[in-house]
């Protein structure tokens, strides 16, 4: 029998090992990080990191802020080690991950160059990812801000024909995080990273919910290894406001712990669920209809405290079987599709397709749900008791570094917080607590609470 590691305790060092975790859950476990470099001047050992990994001409990609932030100073390290590179700083003053700024690192790409260097936090980082897998050369990321949890993983969420998407790219083999760049980020990304991080409780929660009902993959490692690494961010959150070292390393430290999560994974659940959704539409609308718009981390803190609204609501009802069919044998998918392309524009009609592929709201399928959310109901009322904290709480702490918590403080109407929760069920085949309100024929009724 093969020997088994609970990884979940373990260092972000030891977490790194070449030969990964045989794991309980039946999987092998590895990460294509090999290097994270965390703390004060740590900068200057991007070009030993380049060699190491085999590079001796990177190419580097930042942004007008991040070249100010670090990337003027990665350059002068460089020319006074001797090292050769091609820089390259997007002309536009607000980076989206989509097609056109992939294109335009594509075009500016300078063949010569056997490496790349992102400089920046998740745009760049998503581009860079992407470029690394298409060239094939190594990608290290000097990390600008503790903002996201996409250092570490191997996928970019990008935008694809107006639709975020996560595809498939590279990890960095090394994440530098320079707590003298970090430290002094806009106290907005600070928020974004606290928010980011928040939202774990979320996925945890509907990973194991999902992995009740419809039988998906869980591992529990991974899920000690987020709780473990969110605990951590939540005991020193309140230092961000201050910007001390130890709390923005705590953050970084547990986004990139998350990012290695998702990657032991394969997947995103481990790091996210409804609460990106909201963040999801919220910026899908804004390409489509130039809709206002903050930060994903932001937007993501908010989606968390209506996500758990939506879930105390959940734990206050009995499934009622009658119910449940009826709705769903009333529901008009037309209807729906109708009101997808009213609110999301030319974006709705690939999700209309993937659910096609899906089948979410094939009635069969709903049924054999049903029997399983009512078998086993007690047990995902205990999930939720075990893995999410009080709304309060998340408030609280979100508050105390200035982080908005409710939708109208991004200018989002009641109506348009309780169309995009009927929405959420539409963005990417995971099940979440839309999904599970649809499958209970209670959606109506949970969206009219959460404002």
């Amino acid at each position: 029998m093969k020997e088994t590691v609970d990884f979940s305790e373990l260092s972000v060092s030891e977490l790194l090992r070449d030969e990964g975790f045989a794991c309980s859950c039946g999987k092998r476990h590895k990460t294509g990080v090999k290097d994270v470099i965390i703390g004060h001047g740590v900068l200057e050992r991007i070009p030993e990191l380049i060699k190491k990994h085999g590079g001796s001409k990177p190419f580097i990609i930042a942004d007008q802020n991040t070249y100010k932030a670090a990337g003027e100073r990665i350059a002068e390290i460089l020319k006074d080690n001797g090292m050769k590179f091609t820089l390259y700083i997007f002309p536009q003053e607000h980076l989206e991950p989509d097609e056109f700024s992939v294109g335009q690192a594509a075009m500016n790409f300078d063949t010569d160059c056997n490496f790349i260097v992102g400089v920046g936090s998740g745009t760049l980082n998503d581009i860079g990812k992407i470029l690394s897998r298409v060239t094939g050369l190594k990608y290290i990321i000097a990390g600008t801000a503790p903002s996201m949890d996409g250092y570490a993983s191997n996928t970019s969420s990008m935008i694809s024909a107006g639709i975020k998407v996560s595809l498939p790219s590279s990890c960095p083999v090394a994440i530098v995080a320079d707590l003298d760049i970090c430290c002094q980020a806009p106290m907005n990304m600070l928020q974004a990273g606290l928010g980011d991080m928040a939202a774990k409780y979320i996925s945890i929660c509907e990973w194991r919910i999902s992995h009740l009902v419809n039988d998906e993959y869980y591992c529990e490692n991974i899920a000690a290894l987020v709780r473990r690494s969110l605990r951590k961010c939540i005991e020193s959150a309140e230092g961000l406001s201050k910007r001390d070292p130890r709390a923005v390393a705590d953050t970084i430290e547990g986004l990139i712990l998350s990012g290695i999560a998702m990657g032991f994974a394969g997947i995103s659940r481990p790091a996210s669920g409804i609460e990106h959704y909201f963040s999801h539409i919220w910026e899908m609308r804004a390409l489509e209809f130039d809709a206002n718009y903050d930060l994903h981390g932001i937007q993501v803190g908010i989606g968390t405290i209506l996500a758990l609204k939506a879930y105390e609501q959940i734990t206050g009802i009995k499934p009622d079987r009658k119910q449940a069919l009826s709705y769903v044998e009333r529901f008009n998918l037309n209807e729906h599709h109708s009101f997808l392309k009213e609110f999301l524009g030319s974006s709705a009609n690939d999700l209309i397709l993937l659910e096609k592929r899906e089948g979410k709201y094939d009635r069969e399928k709903h049924a054999m749900r049903l029997d399983r959310i009512i078998s086993d109901w007690s047990s995902i009322i205990d999930i939720i008791r075990e893995e999410l904290p009080d709304r309060a709480e998340v408030e609280k702490l979100l508050k105390g570094i200035g982080a908005p918590v409710s939708p109208e403080a991004l200018g989002f109407s009641c109506d348009l917080v309780k169309k995009t929760f009927h929405a959420t069920k539409d963005i990417r085949d995971k099940y979440s607590i839309s999904r599970l309100a649809w499958d209970l024929g209670v959606i109506d009724a949970i969206a009219g609470i959460l404002c």
